[in-house]
């Protein structure tokens, strides 16, 4: 089963590593701390994670200013009050900035990850059923289709985007929109070397054959409209949907960044003697 990110947010140490602990051996996995307001808000918007406990003391700001601050960039942040203390006053000023549950110190683990999973039940269930209604398909699709244009096995593996952002230090995305029902988005992308030595391979030209850039994204733009629609294709067959694809938008060059915001998104990922060919696949949050 997929482990499910925690951000805990504590400025004690021996807090952390407790609620660490407690975590360990669950479905939960921490995958960042953090000792101040400031910090926690950084790296939950680039952690993105699908739960956050929160301690009520922190040297620069106290909780519920903090998960304030972190439902201003997602409003549907899911947040664990821990304090020492647990009145209805703090109860109802967390309440006021979207907290749910809170616990008081010392915490044991059954309260926890009772906590923790009422929390996130509802993310649970939406991310898997994409994961098993249409990424599965969308990874099949690539590896047949990679095999079909060029002959090339891969070596297919996929997992949740957790980042707000794509990032590619140099090389190729091609954004194709998914319309219709679900409603998304598909992005084939891979680094400078491998683009070059996919789109020879769909040309049947040699490995020093001379070739632009242009000449190049121009070839594996055409390839991923091909894949993507594959994909719609299939999907639509098996589960009696009408997903349709828009137009590609190519981008070709160094620090290309793209945004992941209000998506619920999976990496798949396509090894092959060319290089790494990727897909970043995400879909209208509450589709």
């Amino acid at each position: 089963m997929e482990r499910i990110k925690v951000l805990v947010v504590d400025d004690s140490r021996v807090s952390c590593a407790m609620l660490s602990n407690m975590m360990a051996k669950t479905n939960f996995e921490v995958c960042g701390m953090a000792s101040n307001c400031a910090d926690a808000v950084l790296k939950y918007e680039s952690l993105r994670p699908m739960a956050v406990t929160m301690d009520m003391n922190l040297p620069d700001a106290d909780g519920i200013e903090c998960s304030r601050r972190i439902r201003e960039i997602d409003p549907d942040a899911r947040i664990v009050m821990i304090s020492a203390m647990k009145d209805a006053s703090l109860m109802e000023r967390g309440r006021e900035v979207g907290i749910t549950s809170f616990l008081q110190k010392p915490v044991s683990p059954y309260e926890l990850i009772d906590a923790l999973s009422c929390i996130v039940s509802d993310d649970i269930k939406r991310n898997t059923s994409i994961r098993d209604l249409y990424i599965q398909s969308f990874s099949k699709v690539l590896r047949q289709s990679l095999f079909s244009l060029v002959g090339v096995h891969s070596e297919m593996s996929m997992e949740r985007a957790e980042g707000s952002y794509l990032d590619i230090p140099s090389g190729i995305a091609v954004i194709v929109g998914l319309t219709g029902s679900p409603m998304g988005r598909a992005i084939v992308y891979m680094d400078t070397e491998t683009m070059f030595a996919m789109a020879k391979a769909i040309l049947m030209k040699e490995d020093d054959d001379k070739m632009t850039a242009e000449e190049a994204g121009d070839v594996i733009e055409e390839a991923a409209n091909i894949i993507v629609g594959r994909c719609a294709s299939v999907i639509n067959d098996l589960k009696d949907v009408d997903m349709r694809i828009s137009p590609p938008g190519t981008i070709v060059g160094k620090n290309i960044r793209i945004a992941n915001f209000k998506i619920s998104s999976y990496y798949v990922e396509a090894k092959t003697r060319f290089g790494k060919v990727c897909m970043n696949v995400g879909f209208a949050e509450g589709e």
